[in-house]
């Protein structure tokens, strides 16, 4: 259930993933002010400092008129920034919170201090289900076809399992989701919102280079492979850019945040999800989110239309 409060800025239920190396603040000022949550991962700035300055940018940038943006955080002990950038989103009051790899009741409390939501991003029933005990305002369900670190789940069966779990928590679904017909569907099939992520990279406000823009508007879902071999969890990427850079057939041995902070990992191997071929062209973030807008009242007319039929008995259909 979303609350009143968030749900009055929004366009449509919907997000824009944090996009490791792809979302800065221009793509998330523009999301927010085409009435989606943006948001992007604390990591892309590669410095406390820099973060700071990004919390200052986008909320000079933004109002009480648009909606709110989100902030993920790697809750991880191998995370060095992690102290650093937590404190930072409490003094800036970052109005959603998104976290991944793990969640503390402590963290939860100290947003909810200042009024803010937490999202906890969850590949498994148990990884939600202890993130429901830290008291999260929601759970993103990171199911099978998302980009970057996804899980394995398929999408409507993640769905099936969680809400009775979730309750009356919001219940986000990514994963392969790069229209507004397909977010139709995600919110009839019992979630509160969707994340978009692949859809946006290929976006004039992207930070990625225009060579993994081109890439993805050329790519389809055949061109997706997902394996733990890049950063040690399991996550989807551009089968081209693996044949280029893979040095090595070797796995990685554990996972490791610090790590993640070099660009070098993420910049050579360019991730993906199987939505991907729903990108045919590079245009303006803005211009994509009224897009998007426009297909979803198109899919929740299908769904109406699939409404009508009345649902019968094999024995009131002779």
């Amino acid at each position: 259930m979303i609350p009143e409060k968030l749900r009055n800025r929004l366009s449509m239920p919907a997000m824009v993933a944090p996009l490791f190396l792809v979302s800065g603040p221009d793509l998330v000022v523009e999301s927010c002010k085409a009435g989606f949550v943006g948001s992007f991962p604390t990591l892309n700035q590669r410095t406390p400092e820099g973060l700071e300055q990004w919390l200052v940018e986008i909320r000079n940038r933004l109002s009480n008129a648009h909606a709110p943006f989100g902030a993920q955080f790697g809750i991880h002990r191998t995370n060095p920034r992690q102290a650093p950038d937590l404190a930072l989103a409490i003094k800036y009051e970052v109005p959603i919170v998104i976290t991944t790899l793990g969640i503390t009741r402590e963290i939860t409390d100290a947003i909810h201090a200042y009024g803010g939501l937490v999202f906890h991003d969850a590949t498994t029933v148990k990884h939600a289900v202890k993130a429901i005990d830290a008291n999260v305002d929601g759970v993103i369900a990171v199911s099978q076809g998302a980009g970057g670190h996804a899980g394995t789940i398929n999408p409507f069966a993640f769905l099936t399992e969680l809400r009775p779990v979730v309750g009356d928590r919001i219940l986000i679904l990514a994963g392969a989701i790069s229209n507004g017909r397909s977010a139709a569907g995600a919110i009839a099939a019992g979630a509160d919102m969707v994340s978009l992520g692949t859809c946006f990279v290929p976006t004039i406000e992207s930070m990625a280079p225009v060579e993994q823009k081109q890439m993805v508007v050329d790519s389809t879902a055949d061109d997706i492979i997902y394996t733990d071999e890049i950063s040690g969890i399991g996550a989807s990427f551009l089968a081209q850019t693996l044949k280029k850079f893979r040095k090595t057939n070797e796995p990685k041995k554990g996972f490791d945040v610090a790590e993640e902070i070099n660009p070098k990992l993420w910049r050579d191997y360019w991730s993906a999800g199987q939505g991907v071929g729903g990108s045919s062209e590079i245009i303006p973030a803005r211009a994509l989110c009224e897009r998007i807008i426009e297909d979803y009242a198109v899919g929740l007319t299908r769904a109406e239309f699939g409404a009508g039929w009345r649902a019968s008995a094999p024995n009131d259909r002779s």
